[in-house]
C-alpha cells in the first residue's frame, strides 16, 4: 500500500515535501486537505495529526508529522542520492545547521510578511497594518542578508554544492513573499542565482507546486515567474 501523504498547497511546507516525493519518485496516495475550508481542524484529521497541521504522511500506519522530519525519514528509508541528506557527519551538520535556523528566520519571517499583506486584512477586514509589514520586511531582509553572507557564502547551494532537502524548504519559504508584493532576490544577485538554480533542479514539479501561489501573485504581488 502506497504511503499516503495529508497536505495543502497553499503550506509551504506541504509544497516541500510533494516536490521532493516528485522528483524522488517516491510512490505516495495523494490525501489532500483543504485548510481554506477548516479541513485540518475536524475531528477526524485530529486522529491523525493531534496538533491539526500539514503535512503528515502515514507510511503503513506510522504517522510522522513535521516537513524536516518527514523529509530526513524519507532519505534514510529509500536511501536516496546522499546530495538529499549526506551521510557524511560534517556534511549532514551544515544541512542540519541551516534547517534548525530557518524556523526562527527564513519560516518566520517570509511567513509573517505574506500574512501581514494578505491573510491579516481579509480575516480582519481592516486594511493592512503598515508598520508590521514594514518591520516584519526589515525582519526577512536581515535573514536574506544571512543566507547570503553565510549559508550561500562559498557554496551553489545551501552550505552545500549539491541541492539538498534545506534548498527545497528554503525556496518554498522564499517565494512566499513574492504573492506579498516583495520581491526577494532585488538587490541580492547570490539569492537570486541560487533560487534560479533550485527551482530549475525541481521543475517541472516547481511550477505545479505553486501554481496557487502564482494566482495569489497575480493578484496581490509581484509575479516571481518574470523573476526568476
Amino acid at each position: 500500500m502506497a504511503m499516503k501523504v495529508y497536505y495543502d498547497l497553499m503550506s509551504q511546507p506541504s509544497r516541500a515535501v510533494v516536490m521532493f516525493l516528485k522528483v524522488t519518485k517516491i510512490p505516495y496516495q495523494a490525501c489532500p486537505v483543504a485548510l481554506r475550508k477548516g479541513e485540518h481542524m475536524t475531528a477526524e484529521f485530529a486522529k491523525i495529526n493531534p496538533v491539526k497541521r500539514v503535512p503528515v504522511i502515514d507510511d503503513g500506519g506510522f504517522l510522522l508529522t513535521e516537513s524536516i522530519a518527514i523529509l530526513k525519514y524519507l532519505c534514510t528509508k529509500h536511501q536516496l542520492a546522499d546530495h538529499w541528506y549526506p551521510s557524511n557527519l560534517k556534511q549532514r551538520a551544515r544541512i542540519d545547521e541551516y534547517l534548525e535556523w530557518q524556523h526562527l528566520n527564513t519560516r518566520m519571517f517570509a511567513s509573517m510578511v505574506f500574512r501581514a499583506k494578505v491573510i491579516d486584512p481579509r480575516m480582519s477586514g481592516n486594511p493592512m497594518d503598515e508598520r508590521k509589514f514594514d518591520r516584519f520586511k526589515g525582519d526577512l531582509s536581515k535573514t536574506l542578508d544571512a543566507i547570503e553572507k553565510v549559508y550561500l557564502k562559498d557554496t551553489a547551494y545551501l552550505h552545500s554544492n549539491n541541492i539538498s532537502i534545506a534548498d527545497i524548504l528554503g525556496i518554498c519559504e522564499l517565494m512566499q513573499p513574492f504573492a506579498a508584493g516583495v520581491d526577494v532576490t532585488s538587490g541580492r544577485p547570490v539569492v537570486k542565482a541560487w533560487m534560479k538554480r533550485v527551482k530549475e533542479a525541481l521543475q517541472p514539479h516547481f511550477d505545479d507546486a505553486h501554481t496557487f501561489l502564482y494566482r495569489v501573485e497575480d493578484q496581490f504581488g509581484i509575479p516571481s515567474k518574470s523573476r526568476l
